[in-house]
């Protein structure tokens, strides 16, 4: 099961780029590829959890769930509204992703 949910989170941050990307060379399906890896790496985020005792940890985890929800909404919003307000909310949930991506090996390091 690990394996499965490792390629889902690599094959959803694939996707997630790639939609980003093709807003600006096919602009008709890059809301479907965007969305479809934000569901696919949030969803794997998920299942990967960090099951660690120290509170630091647990909350840095729960804020990179929350960063995957942040992507999530900015794909539902790149079909609800076709201005763009959508991006707000992709660099809010960039932004939670980027922090705990150097944080949480941080903390579990100085937690050995």
């Amino acid at each position: 099961m690990g394996k499965i949910v490792k390629l889902f989170y690599y094959a959803g941050a694939v996707a997630i780029l790639a939609g980003a990307v093709m807003r600006l060379t096919n602009p008709d399906i890059f809301s479907y590829v965007y969305l479809a890896g934000a569901v696919a790496f949030a969803l794997a985020q998920f299942f990967l959890r960090v099951r660690h005792p120290h509170y630091a940890v647990r909350r840095l985890v729960v804020q990179q769930q929350i960063g995957g929800l942040f992507l999530i909404a900015s794909g539902v919003l790149m079909f609800t509204h076709r201005h763009n307000e959508w991006m707000a909310i992709m660099l809010c949930g960039a932004l939670m992703e980027l922090y705990t991506a150097f944080r949480i090996p941080n903390e579990i390091e100085k937690h050995k």
